[in-house]
């Protein structure tokens, strides 16, 4: 029994294959039959499909969070200022 090698699958074949499992007009071995594949495979396409099926409208459109520049600004500022004595310290103390 020979093994058939690795297959990848572009998205739109997914898309057409989980698409027909949403639909409901044939069973997963009935599927499986006429696009050649596992049934495990088109059953987490069809979860994928289901679960994104909101950002296709935009739903999830994750806006990025507005960055306050001074708060970061003041943020480098505190963090320099130790650093400045600190070297100002180390090379002092390292002068022989």
């Amino acid at each position: 029994m020979t093994r058939r090698t690795r297959r990848n699958h572009s998205p739109a074949f997914k898309a057409k294959v989980a698409l027909a499992a949403v639909k409901g007009d044939a069973t997963l071995a009935e599927l499986a039959k006429r696009f050649d594949v596992h049934p495990n495979q088109i059953a987490t396409w069809k979860e994928q499909l289901v679960a994104s099926a909101s950002s296709a409208f935009g739903g999830d459109a994750k806006a990025e969070p507005a960055v306050d520049l001074k708060t970061l600004h003041a943020k480098i500022g505190e963090l320099r200022l130790p650093n400045d004595f600190l070297e100002g310290a180390r090379s002092s103390r390292w002068d022989c």
